[in-house]
């Protein structure tokens, strides 16, 4: 890998001086309408905005949404996700996310993201479709999220995440985070070839930004960019427990105006 990352930062060099490279742009994963609010503040170009980043984000609530476009003149994203767990949905499940993104049409979004599979590990083309058809039908763009690290063929999702009309792709390359997949996600890059944006997403960090973009070739990533921000609670009792995990009752992860302006920074080093 150490080679391939020498050759492609070589490369990123003379494009410099051929005057060509795009700025790197960054989305931010807002996990609430503050978080949305610090993307916006650190020069995040989009905001996905969700809930239960904990279980992997779901659809926010229309307070939520609501709110964020009234406060954002950045592009506003919204996941669409009826539940934690896989991507394998029922009549009814599907039915409530055409709802969502209906929701989403008429608060005025900029895009959805959305991703359905089959129960063998494909991308859920009819689905899929229609979800796309809804939302480009009133002039929202559509990402296709992590569900496509979950396919068992990567390459041909990437086929039909194009065929049916998606604008990006946000990806981890099929690992746990972006950086285990970086490989996958330059190979992506060249086989989208321009067709649909590829977006690395999942553990990426001030550490890891600028070697990531070096590597792949994007032109965006994506993070949360969030730091722990503890709770004002004054009295605690300390006789009951409100989360699985002791004491995250008492603090809560926002994103942060500092950490995205950084990234944005090293994305662009």
């Amino acid at each position: 890998m150490t080679n391939d990352l020498e050759d492609t930062m070589t490369l990123k060099d003379t494009l410099k001086t051929t005057g060509q490279p795009k700025r790197v742009s960054l989305e931010v994963c807002a996990n609430s309408v503050t978080s949305a609010v610090a993307a916006q503040e650190g020069g995040a170009v989009r905001v996905e905005l969700c809930e239960n980043l904990k279980e992997g984000g779901t659809t926010p609530s229309q307070g939520q949404i609501l709110m964020a476009r009234s406060l954002l003149h950045i592009q506003l994203f919204v996941l669409i996700r009826s539940r934690a767990g896989d991507f394998l949905y029922t009549d009814l499940e599907y039915q409530v996310m055409l709802a969502d993104i209906r929701y989403c049409i008429e608060a005025g979004c900029d895009g959805v993201v959305i991703g359905i599979l089959n129960a063998d590990g494909t991308i859920d083309k009819p689905r899929c479709l229609e979800m796309v058809r809804l939302a480009k039908q009133w002039g929202l763009k559509v990402t296709f999220h992590r569900a496509f690290d979950m396919c068992k063929d990567l390459y041909q999702a990437l086929e039909d995440v194009i065929e049916i009309g998606c604008d990006r792709i946000l990806t981890s390359g099929g690992k746990s985070t972006a950086m285990e997949g970086a490989t996958v996600l330059n190979h992506l890059v060249e086989k989208a070839a321009g067709r649909i944006s590829i977006m690395p997403g999942a553990g990426v960090s001030e550490a890891n930004v600028a070697d990531l973009v070096h590597f792949t070739g994007v032109t965006e990533v994506h993070s949360s960019a969030r730091v722990p921000v503890q709770s004002k609670m004054q009295y605690k009792n300390d006789h009951i427990l409100m989360s699985d995990v002791p004491g995250d009752e008492f603090s809560t992860d926002l994103t942060s105006v500092d950490r995205v302006k950084k990234l944005i920074e090293l994305a662009n080093s």
